[in-house]
């Protein structure tokens, strides 16, 4: 009986897995990676921390009446680490540092009144948060949830003013209490950077977008991050759509890309499904249809076609010459260690354009195009570089016709080189954008071909700091409205 219920729950996992979709596109961003963000992540941090504001305090100690106000955080050394947190996320750790603080106080002792500005210190701030990630319901990267733990170990107070050093043996007595109130604010306005800015952040990661009129793309996430002590993995679904039929999607069959690097920032993996998706809803748009009047084939069309002209109606022969080109399938890529290439079938009809009449189809022929595909990286945005590298046509109709297209072989080929592989990478040069946040780019990229996949390892860069990118996308009214709530418990 034993025996049985592990074959079963092997046998089901098994099932789970071959059902499992594979991912179009996978992400991997590493340790070297991360480095790069410490020191983004501690500046924003400290600007999070310093834009604490504190309540009012009124008190009484024996004769003493104080008042504090106008705290204002003024430094804050922060000895910070940033690091990945095995199946969980990221953590965010501070040791041993110190934060300066400045406040007015008014005393009141017997008749006497004093009021003057009071340095503080607070030592020994240890503060240690872990933001977990996990793919939200639309398929997003996102904070859930933050642990926070914050504690500072001491605080001392310098006092100024005419009675500054009498007031100095109540030091402990108000810095006990600054010290409990700033602590209680640290980790709420961490878990607001978290929760609100930096998931603000994430929203800028496109999901499922439009690329063009035609095609959008679905980037959502397949499962939650895999996190691990030197790595975090993302699978992408990194499929193309139809944007008048959003449901006929192409089915993945293709290779699961596998990332075993670590040297470099970030690796983005792209399997052939995710180019032949792109291929086949351009396809399915009705892109891969195109009219040309080829004006130095005339001649040699003429020539080729003279008798069935002639057969036909001899007055066509002072009426223009055009070529319909029809895609017939979706084109396929085939990705390999040597590099990327695209098939196409195409059907190509030679026409008669009669002035207000319908045009008279001469003659229809099949076209095989073979292209090399050279993937590129600019900033985040992915592009492809066609160059036709193979072609053959030969006619639907007869094998001797076929022998008679031969003539028009190598013409029809410099034709398409000159004519319309330029306009097919003039249109596709734009590129599609990769799942990454705004303000975040890829430099020294490089490009491996592999079978079934190919991986672009490259480092990252800031085009503006951290606080600017997350300010473009987070209206300061969300952080006002947190402080002054804060306030308002405390």
């Amino acid at each position: 009986m034993g025996l049985l219920k592990v074959s079963v729950i092997f046998l089901l996992s098994l099932i789970t897995m071959t059902l499992a979709e594979p991912p179009g596109c996978k992400i991997r961003i590493t340790d070297r990676g991360l480095e790069m963000l410490k020191a983004e992540t501690k500046k924003f941090v400290e600007e999070e921390l310093s834009n604490i504001t504190m309540p009012e305090m009124r008190g009484k100690e024996g004769r003493f009446q104080y008042t504090i106000k106008d705290v204002k955080i003024t430094e804050l050394n922060l000895t910070s680490d940033l690091r990945f947190q095995p199946d969980v996320g990221l953590l965010f750790e501070v040791q041993n540092s110190s934060i300066t603080l400045n406040f007015q106080r008014r005393i009141l002792y017997w008749l006497f009144y004093d009021e003057g500005a009071i340095n503080a210190s607070a030592e020994g701030v240890n503060i240690f948060t872990v933001l977990h990630l996990i793919k939200d319901k639309d398929g997003r990267l996102k904070i859930s949830n933050v642990t926070c733990d914050a504690f500072i170990t001491k605080m001392r107070a310098r006092f100024s003013g005419t009675l500054g050093r009498v007031y100095d043996f109540i030091g402990t007595f108000l810095t006990t209490g600054m010290r409990f109130v700033l602590n209680k604010q640290i980790c709420p306005a961490l878990n607001h950077a978290a929760l609100v800015l930096i998931n603000q952040l994430l929203e800028t990661i496109p999901v499922r977008t439009e690329v063009d009129s035609y095609v959008g793309i679905d980037y959502s996430l397949l499962s939650d991050p895999v996190v691990t002590e030197t790595s975090l993995d993302m699978d992408f679904r990194g499929m193309f759509y139809d944007l008048k039929n959003e449901n006929e999607t192409l089915v993945n069959y293709a290779v699961n890309p596998v990332v075993r690097e670590y040297d470099r920032m970030i690796y983005l993996s792209l399997s052939e499904y995710f180019f032949d998706s792109g291929l086949f809803s351009y396809f399915k748009g009705g892109l891969f249809q195109m009219q040309i009047m080829p004006k130095d084939l005339e001649m040699l069309l003429r020539t080729t076609y003279l008798g069935t002209i002639m057969m036909l109606n001899p007055a066509l022969m002072e009426h223009p010459l055009s070529l319909e080109l029809e895609v017939t399938s979706p084109p396929r890529s085939t990705i390999k260690t040597s590099g990327a290439s695209v098939a196409v079938n195409c059907n190509v009809k030679v026409l008669v354009l009669p002035p207000g009449k319908p045009a008279v189809q001469l003659s229809s022929m099949t076209m095989e195009g073979k292209f090399n595909a050279k993937v590129s990286m600019k900033g985040k945005r992915l592009a492809i570089h066609l160059d036709l590298r193979r072609f053959k046509i030969f006619s639907n109709q007869s094998a001797l016709e076929s022998l008679a297209l031969i003539p028009l072989q190598g013409p029809l080929k410099t034709m398409l080189q000159i004519s319309v592989v330029p306009l097919i990478n003039n249109y596709i040069k734009r590129g599609v954008q990769i799942p990454l946040p705004d303000g975040i780019d890829f430099i020294e990229e490089v490009v491996e071909y592999h079978n079934g996949y190919i991986i672009v390892g490259a480092n990252l860069h800031f085009r503006t700091g951290l606080r600017e990118i997350i300010e473009r996308n987070a209206p300061r009214s969300f952080r006002y409205c947190f402080f002054t709530s804060m306030n308002r418990r405390l």
